[in-house]
């Protein structure tokens, strides 16, 4: 006999990068698509989640009684390891440069379980970037330091040199010092630092939320006190701070600071949420729906066994395309079966789905809306036979405008619309304090859910502290007979007609 060995696991230490989550690496990326279970810490960014494929749980390094629970998640890692499991354990920032992944590595290596470290985009240097510092600029340093503001305090005897340090020949950037800055301004300045040094203090970086306090060294706690800033944040001392000005960029991003709530499906969501990034503002997940599959099939195979008798297929989704054409292949057809069939697509999005189909659509309308769809279709449809792709509750302007027309129209399921049960953890703790800046609403039923999603309290916050943005007027109309007012309304009737419609009502300009 064979004797039988468990599989054994294998642990990725992964640097999450600071803030944005654009800045976690290829190989990070790659890490939390294949893991079994992600471990991750409370300074990386959740948007970060989305990519795991398994389960994600939070980690506290601070035991409940006060005490480090660094063990306790040290073992955790090794038990899951051996279990058998791929784990991510995600870290903000790097996950040696002022963090604990170097124990975490070292209890790994003494267990014999499998570990890889995939560094990280490191704070410090992140944060200089993103606020307009190079720390190295050759007028004025050609040296770095990176220090700890706050030291373990089981050493006892703090181990920094201040008068050391206060002699360094470059630029100085402290870790997690925000608690401890009058103190450690005050030492600075007592070992010979003079007091005018350019300074600042940024918190939150790379995170729409960042906030730049730049002041004389000997004024910086002050300054920092008055702003009401908070954790995290990393200190930068040196003269690369008088070049702030010239060169930062990131606070000066069009929508810089904006947090918009996005409720679209998550899986969905995607590319609407790198737009946001890039625009400088923070997307806050509000998915009200979820996109299912039918309930049964059958009616649907029994439409793709006769597809080539269509004269027309037409989507108004790309929900319907994939839908439809994935299970077009799952069934043993391909894109063979619509060599007669012409195909419409309400707008771009639809047609780009259509493309990794390996099709082109006959017909996009001028206007992304089923009235134009069918006024643009009517004339070459004829009397011919149109399939349509749709959800399961949706308007029935099309088939109606079709049919007058003389054509004769099947539909067909081939996705469910779900309202969800509840808004995400938190989503509306924010809502109430009328944290939220922008909604985008990109249909009628969307609407209708967020709208009985919300608790009365909340609700008083739509369309007055928090605006709202609609996808298309009957969106807005929808809107308006829940006594939601709207404050912007895209013009090309997709997610990123309504992103340009928040950035024409904060910036009287559309591009980005």
């Amino acid at each position: 006999m064979t004797e039988f060995k468990p599989r054994v696991g294998k642990v990725y230490l992964v640097g999450a990068g600071p803030g944005d989550p654009g800045l976690l690496t290829l190989k990070g990326l790659e890490c939390l698509r294949s893991a079994d279970l992600v471990l991750y810490d409370g300074l990386v960014n959740p948007l970060l989640l989305r990519f795991a494929s398994g389960h994600a749980e939070r980690t506290h390094r601070e035991a409940l009684a006060g005490g480090s629970n660094q063990a306790a998640i040290n073992e955790r890692l090794i038990d899951e390891a051996r279990a058998g499991k791929t784990v991510v354990r995600l870290k903000g920032g790097d996950p040696y440069i002022f963090g604990r992944g170097s124990e975490e590595a070292a209890a790994l290596a003494a267990a014999e379980v499998e570990f890889e470290v995939v560094p990280g985009v490191t704070a410090a240097v992140a944060a200089g970037e993103y606020a307009g510092l190079s720390f190295t600029h050759r007028q004025y340093a050609s040296a770095v330091a990176f220090i700890t503001g706050h030291e373990d305090p089981i050493k006892g005897q703090p181990s920094l040199n201040y008068e050391a340090i206060a002699r360094f020949p470059g630029t100085l950037v402290f870790y997690m010092g925000l608690q401890h800055l009058e103190g450690l301004a005050d030492a600075l300045i007592r070992a010979g630092l003079p007091a005018q040094t350019p300074a600042c203090l940024i918190s939150s970086a790379t995170n729409p939320g960042q906030r730049t306090v730049v002041a004389p060294l000997g004024e910086l706690p002050v300054a920092v006190q008055r702003s009401g800033v908070r954790p995290p944040s990393v200190i930068v001392i040196g003269e690369c701070v008088t070049r702030r000005e010239t060169i930062a960029w990131y606070e000066r991003l069009p929508l810089f600071g904006r947090r918009i709530g996005i409720t679209r499906p998550v899986s969905q969501a995607g590319p609407i949420i790198e737009r946001v990034l890039r625009l400088g503002a923070e997307p806050v997940l509000l998915p009200t729906i979820e996109i299912l599959p039918p309930t049964d099939w059958r009616a649907v195979d029994a439409v793709l066994a006769r597809i080539a008798d269509f004269d027309w297929l037409v989507f108004t989704s790309v929900n319907g395309v994939d839908a439809l054409l994935s299970r077009l292949w799952q069934t043993g057809g391909d894109a063979r079966r619509l060599s007669r069939t012409k195909v419409a697509a309400i707008g771009p999005a639809t047609g780009e789905s259509l493309a990794r189909f390996g099709l082109r659509p006959d017909l996009v309308p001028r206007e992304f809306r089923a009235e134009s769809l069918a006024e643009e279709l009517v004339p070459q449809v004829g009397s011919g036979n149109v399939l349509w792709a749709r959800a399961d509750r949706g308007r029935d302007v099309l088939p109606k405008r079709l049919a007058e027309g003389g054509a004769r129209v099947e539909e067909v399921v081939v996705y469910r619309n779900v309202d969800v049960t509840g808004l995400p953890p938190g989503a509306v703790e924010r809502l109430e304090r009328g944290e939220l800046d922008w909604i985008g609403l990109g249909s009628p039923s969307i609407v209708q859910s967020l709208s009985q999603l919300c608790p009365p309290a909340t609700r008083s916050h739509l369309g007055r502290t928090t605006r709202l943005a609609s996808i298309s007027p009957v969106t807005s109309a929808r809107a308006s007979e829940l006594g939601l007012e709207i404050a912007a309304e895209a013009t090309s009737y997709t997610w990123d007609g309504v992103i340009d419609a928040i950035l024409r009502a904060e910036t009287g300009r559309s591009d980005g």
